[in-house]
C-alpha cells in the first residue's frame, strides 16, 4: 500500500509541475497584434500625382515582414486629403519593436498630371531597395496599431526641366496612438486660403475643400504651443489670420470651428 501511495503522489506531482511548465512556456510565446497601414497625402499644386505601390513591409524584431496589400497598383495621392485615406494592408504581426517600414513602387505608372498634361515620374531607388521610413514604436497585444504613410507631394516632386519630374519622397509616418489632429472651416471660399500648422521647425500644410472650406491636419505632435496660420490668396483681397497656443492632444481632434477671414 505504501508503494502504491508513493506512486500516486509522484504522478500527481508530475502532473502539477507539467501544468506549471506549460503555463511558463505559454508566457514565453510572443503574441500578435493587428496592424493597419493607411496611405494619405499632403496637398500639392498638381492635377494628379500617381504612384504604383507594389509592396509594403515592416521591420519588427529585426525581421522584415511583408504584408499582403489589399490592392496593388496605381494610387492618386491627391484624392487623399483632409482626412481621406486608403487602407493598404490590415493583418496580424508579431508584437515587439517596429523600426522601419518599406514601400516598393512598380516600374511603370508613376506619373504627374500638371495643367492637363501627363508626365512620367522618375523613381530612381524605389523599385530596387524600396522607400525606407524610420519608426520607433512598440507593438503590444490587443491594440489595433494604425500607421499612416503621409506623402508631402509638394516637397516630394522635383521638376528638373524639359518636362521631367523626379520623386524624392518627403514622407511622414504617424499613428493615432502617438499624435493628435486639428480641424475646422476657413471662410469665405473666395479667400482661397491654405492652412499651416506650425510648431518650431515643424510645419504641415492643408488645402481646405473647395466646396465648404473644411480642413483636417492629422499626425501632429502633442503640444499646447501649435500655431495655425490661415494664408489667403494675395489676389483675393483677404487678410491672413493666425491662431496661437493651439492645443494638440494624443488621440483627439481639436475643432477650431469656423475661421472667417476679413478684407484688407
Amino acid at each position: 500500500m505504501k508503494k502504491i501511495h508513493s506512486l500516486t503522489i509522484w504522478i500527481l506531482l508530475t502532473l502539477v509541475f507539467g501544468f506549471i511548465s506549460c503555463d511558463n512556456d505559454n508566457e514565453n510565446i510572443k503574441g500578435t497584434t493587428s496592424v493597419e497601414i493607411r496611405l494619405t497625402d499632403a496637398p500639392a499644386q498638381y492635377d494628379a500625382v500617381n504612384i504604383n505601390i507594389q509592396s509594403v513591409a515592416l521591420h519588427v524584431n529585426s525581421d522584415w515582414i511583408e504584408l499582403n496589400l489589399l490592392k496593388t497598383g496605381i494610387y492618386n495621392l491627391l484624392e487623399l486629403q483632409n482626412g481621406v485615406d486608403v487602407l493598404l494592408a490590415n493583418e496580424d504581426v508579431p508584437i515587439g519593436k517596429i523600426s522601419q517600414i518599406r514601400l516598393i513602387l512598380g516600374n511603370e505608372g508613376n506619373s504627374v498630371v500638371k495643367d492637363g498634361q501627363r508626365y512620367e515620374l522618375e523613381t530612381p531607388s524605389a523599385q530596387q531597395s524600396g522607400l525606407k521610413l524610420n519608426l520607433h514604436d512598440e507593438l503590444v497585444s490587443n491594440i489595433v496599431y494604425r500607421l499612416w504613410i503621409d506623402f508631402d507631394a509638394t516637397r516630394s516632386i522635383v521638376e528638373t526641366g524639359s518636362g521631367k519630374f523626379q520623386l524624392k519622397p518627403v514622407i511622414r509616418t504617424y499613428t493615432d496612438a502617438t499624435s493628435g489632429s486639428i480641424k475646422g472651416f476657413v471662410l469665405p471660399q473666395e479667400a482661397n486660403a491654405i492652412v499651416w500648422a506650425i510648431l518650431g521647425t515643424d510645419s504641415v500644410l492643408a488645402h481646405p475643400r473647395l466646396n465648404d472650406g473644411y480642413f483636417l491636419i492629422s499626425g501632429l505632435q502633442p503640444s499646447h504651443s501649435w500655431k495655425v496660420v490661415f494664408e489667403a490668396d494675395k489676389a483675393s483681397g483677404y487678410k491672413d489670420h493666425e491662431l496661437s497656443e493651439i492645443s494638440v492632444v494624443t488621440e483627439q481632434v481639436n475643432d477650431l470651428g469656423n475661421i472667417t477671414l476679413t478684407k484688407e
